[in-house]
């Protein structure tokens, strides 16, 4: 048995960032980008920092955001990638620092077998309360992975993802692939999109015989 874990944001969805995208929908960037600025000088941590995020829609309803989460596109071959690892008895896990409302979505539509993201607080009436679970932060992805990996002992864990937060991730996979990376991100392969992404998996599943 194998064990892949995938970012979700700019890896396997076209979104960019939940919490920016929600900002942009809502109408509360402003505040939303001040609040960004303010946590990556070091003024306060992410959990402070996605409960200020969510307490800027405090009201709105669920339904606006699955509104959102259920208009974000996958990107080309993320089924046969997914079908691809199946068939080759891989335990998928996506590792998302943005919302679950969308992650979960996701792993349902694809069958991974893990979802792990940040979990807005809605009350009885389906309104955002301000509060929210954050599971997910900046620097925790590589404990998640880590955690699997000791659960599941696995003959091999590949990392896949795009951004700064999931370098953590790299440095437990046994192998990890940087897909169209943010600047500063490497792994030890590259992909242009997701296609590349299975070939190379393919390559390296021939190459462990």
């Amino acid at each position: 048995m194998y064990l892949i874990a995938f970012d979700l944001e700019g890896t396997l969805v076209k979104s960019k960032s939940s919490w920016v995208e929600l900002h942009k929908k809502f109408g509360t960037w402003d505040k939303g980008k001040e609040y960004a600025e303010m946590f990556f000088a070091g003024e306060f941590d992410y959990a402070t920092w996605a409960k200020l995020d969510a307490s800027l829609w405090k009201g709105r309803t669920k339904d606006e955001v699955m509104e959102w989460a259920n208009s974000v596109e996958y990107f080309e071959g993320v089924e046969e990638l997914f079908q691809f690892l199946r068939e080759r008895n891989f335990k998928i896990a996506i590792i998302s620092g943005g919302l679950k409302c969308l992650a979960e979505r996701v792993g349902r539509e694809l069958k991974a077998d893990f979802v792990y993201a940040n979990e807005l607080v809605f009350d009885e009436k389906g309104k955002i309360t301000g509060e929210v679970l954050p599971w997910v932060d900046f620097r925790n992805k590589g404990d998640i992975l880590l955690e699997l990996k000791k659960k599941l002992k696995p003959k091999l864990t590949i990392a896949v993802g795009d951004g700064h937060n999931d370098i953590a991730m790299f440095k437990v996979a046994d192998v990890s692939i940087a897909i169209n990376p943010h600047e500063g991100v490497e792994g030890d392969y590259l992909a242009r999109n997701l296609y590349e992404v299975k070939e190379i998996i393919g390559k390296i599943l021939k190459e462990k015989g």
